[in-house]
C-alpha cells in the first residue's frame, strides 16, 4: 500500500518553473514548493526572456511568474508564455498591486494574482488550484477587479448562445471561487464531468482558465457582479 502512494505521488507531481529575478526570493519559494509531495520545480529563471525560452521547451504544468525582471517584464513574458503554451497555468506572485499590472496580467493570461508576503501554504495551495483550472486572486486584488467591472459592457447577443443550459450553471459556480469537487457536489456531477465542461467553456469562450472565463462572461454580460462572491 506504502509504495502504491509514493508510485501515484511521483505520476502526479505539478511541474512548476520559477520566474523571479531576486535569488534569494526565488530560493526560498523553490524551498517551499519542493516540500510539497505533489509538485517538483523543473526550472529557475532570473529574466523574462529566459522564463519564455524555460517554458517553451519545459512545458511546465504552472508558471510562478514576478512582474518586474529584467530583459522581459511579467506581463509580456506571461503573454508570450500564453500565445505559445496555452495549457501553462501562470501564477503572478508579486509585490505589485497597481491596476496596469493587474489588468494587463489578466488579459494576459494569467490564472492567479497574489502578492507577496502571502503564507507558504497560501502559495502552494494557489500552485494546486491553478493546475486544476480554478481561479486565484489575492482579496486586494479580486476587490480591484470588482471595482473595474462594476458597469460591464454586454456584448453581443451570440455570448448568450455560446454556453449550454449546465455550462452556464457551472461558470457561475466557479466565478464564486468554490472548488471543482464542490461544484460537483451542487450539481450532483463527478469532479471529472465538472472538468471537461470547464474545459467546453474555455474553448467556447477561447480563454485558458477560470479567470479568463470570469472576466469575458462579465464583460459579455453572460455573468453579473451578484454572480461573483
Amino acid at each position: 500500500m506504502e509504495g502504491k502512494k509514493v508510485h501515484l505521488s511521483v505520476v502526479n507531481k505539478i511541474r512548476v518553473l520559477l520566474a523571479e529575478d531576486h535569488e534569494i526570493v526565488r530560493e526560498g519559494t523553490s524551498e517551499f514548493v519542493r516540500r510539497e509531495l505533489d509538485m517538483e520545480v523543473v526550472g529557475e529563471a532570473s529574466d523574462g526572456e529566459e522564463a519564455v525560452k524555460l517554458a517553451t521547451e519545459l512545458k511546465p504544468d504552472v508558471v510562478i511568474m514576478d512582474i518586474a525582471m529584467p530583459k522581459l517584464n511579467g506581463v509580456e513574458a506571461t503573454k508570450q508564455i500564453k500565445e505559445r503554451q496555452p495549457s501553462i497555468a501562470v501564477l503572478i506572485l508579486t509585490a505589485y498591486d497597481y491596476d496596469q499590472y493587474i489588468f494587463g496580467l489578466l488579459e494576459a493570461g494569467a490564472a492567479g494574482y497574489l502578492l507577496k508576503g502571502v503564507r507558504a501554504r497560501e502559495l502552494v495551495d494557489a500552485v494546486r488550484a491553478v493546475y486544476a483550472g480554478e481561479s486565484v486572486l489575492h482579496p486586494v486584488i479580486a476587490r480591484r477587479v470588482i471595482e473595474r467591472l462594476k458597469s460591464p459592457h454586454p456584448g453581443e447577443t451570440q455570448a448568450f448562445e455560446l454556453l449550454s443550459a449546465r455550462e452556464m450553471e457551472v461558470l457561475k459556480l466557479a466565478a464564486t471561487g468554490i472548488s471543482n469537487k464542490e461544484i460537483a457536489e451542487q450539481l450532483f456531477l463527478s469532479p471529472r464531468t465538472v472538468q471537461v465542461h470547464l474545459g467546453n467553456i474555455f474553448n467556447k469562450l477561447g480563454v485558458a482558465s477560470r479567470t479568463e472565463a470570469i472576466l469575458y462572461g462579465l464583460r459579455r454580460g453572460l455573468l453579473t457582479l451578484e454572480d461573483l462572491p
